[in-house]
């Protein structure tokens, strides 16, 4: 895995730049420890840390951006940039509803449910969902009133990477279009996003993925996903 990563590592960071990884529901912040090391081993500085995801709704859970971005500020940074992984693209929209960060840069989001997923429209009553997924499940529906729906532009630079893969097979019967198994590649567009790329994986494990993190590396570096992966 590290050899991998070492691999994928190369290519300059904007000295200086610090980015923030939210992990997303129901998941800890290792998912993400393999794009972390990525990223630092191209020159950013990394915030990863875990959040309690099922404890809280979306409104609550969006502090932690807040948190990050001040641990960020203790190195001074040019520029404080995020990547996401699904909820959590949510949890940085929601935040920036009512807070300004002048050091605000890009972010990339992977698989996020910007208008919310089918499996939610589903399953949302059932307890065993409920116990899953906590009050923040229950606000990802795909109805116009739901919180993602609900939520206006930010000034921030917009990448978005879907998946068409699906890595839930037993959810595939809720989607009537390409999907992750989780969140279909229309739910995660925004109109205000600046690029967006959609790869062959899935929703569980695509941050893993070695052409996500090169991806992820490109937009943050220059705005703009390579086309050719």
């Amino acid at each position: 895995m590290w050899a991998i990563a070492a691999l994928l590592a190369s290519g300059p960071a904007v000295a200086g730049d610090c980015v923030v990884l939210l992990h997303g529901l129901g998941r800890t912040h290792g998912s993400l420890a393999l794009m972390q090391f990525a990223l630092e081993s191209a020159g950013y500085a990394v915030w990863n840390r875990g959040y309690d995801s099922t404890s809280a709704g979306i409104e609550e859970l969006s502090a932690v951006v807040g948190e990050a971005v001040a641990e960020c500020r203790h190195g001074s940074p040019q520029k404080i940039h995020f990547v996401t992984h699904s909820m959590g693209a949510i949890l940085v929209r929601a935040y920036f509803q009512d807070h300004r960060v002048p050091e605000a840069g890009r972010v990339v989001m992977l698989a996020p449910p910007n208008h919310g997923s089918e499996v939610v429209d589903a399953y949302r009553d059932r307890w065993w969902f409920r116990s899953a997924t906590g009050p923040a499940g229950q606000q990802l529906g795909t109805t116009a009133d739901s919180l993602p729906n609900r939520l206006a532009p930010i000034p921030l630079e917009i990448g978005v990477i879907a998946g068409s893969a699906s890595s839930d097979p037993w959810f595939t019967d809720l989607f009537v279009s390409d999907h992750d198994g989780k969140v279909s590649v229309a739910s995660t567009r925004l109109s205000e996003m600046k690029d967006q790329i959609v790869v062959e994986g899935g929703h569980t494990f695509m941050m893993n993925s070695p052409v996500v993190i090169r991806q992820v590396k490109a937009f943050l570096e220059k705005g703009a996903f390579e086309k050719k992966t």
